[in-house]
């Protein structure tokens, strides 16, 4: 079964209109645990997300603490996103429930938070969240250029998520 890959997401203003959310969603043809542990796999993003290279900085990946750094760009012009997990719920192996990593953005251009939660749909079938609440750098010039920036920004999120997607359940069906 192919992916499919929808959109939903809003603005949401803060007390000066400065803050942003952006929620893309994609079902999966993979149990929830196999997207889980795809999604989570920080340095695996480097494969399925639009040139970006991410990493472990701090901590073990799962579990709340864990600091990483993500790299976004092409040659040496790129904007780095460090970030630190403030939370995690993942169900025992093999059990059903929730799934959800947050995390706060702490860098000095991408600020906010962001949430990737996994929900099962059926026993082969699931959708992923990739959820931000961005505040926007540069002031004036940010609030006037995220119109114009946000619908290049969630196109390139929702390629990497098909992208991601089509590698879980091609990879899954291999016995990967």
């Amino acid at each position: 079964m192919t992916s499919s890959a929808g959109r939903a997401d809003s603005e949401a203003g803060g007390p000066a209109g400065e803050r942003v959310e952006l929620t893309v969603p994609v079902e999966v043809a993979v149990p929830a645990d196999v997207l889980w542990r795809g999604v989570t796999d920080w340095e695996g993003q480097s494969e399925w997300m639009l040139g970006t290279q991410v990493q472990v900085t701090g901590g073990d990946g799962r579990s709340v603490g864990t600091e990483l750094r993500a790299v976004t760009g092409i040659g040496p012009l790129g904007v780095a996103d460090t970030m630190r997990i403030t939370g995690w719920t993942e169900p025992p192996s093999g059990a059903g429930g929730e799934r959800r990593v947050v995390v706060v953005h702490t860098g000095r251009v991408i600020r906010g938070e962001g949430v990737f939660a996994v929900e099962e749909l059926g026993p082969r079938r699931s959708r992923f969240l990739w959820s931000e609440l961005l505040d926007l750098p540069f002031g004036t010039l940010g609030r006037l250029g995220w119109p114009l920036v946000r619908p290049a920004f969630a196109a390139g999120v929702t390629w990497s998520l098909r992208r991601m997607a089509t590698r879980t359940e091609d990879r899954w069906r291999a016995g990967r």
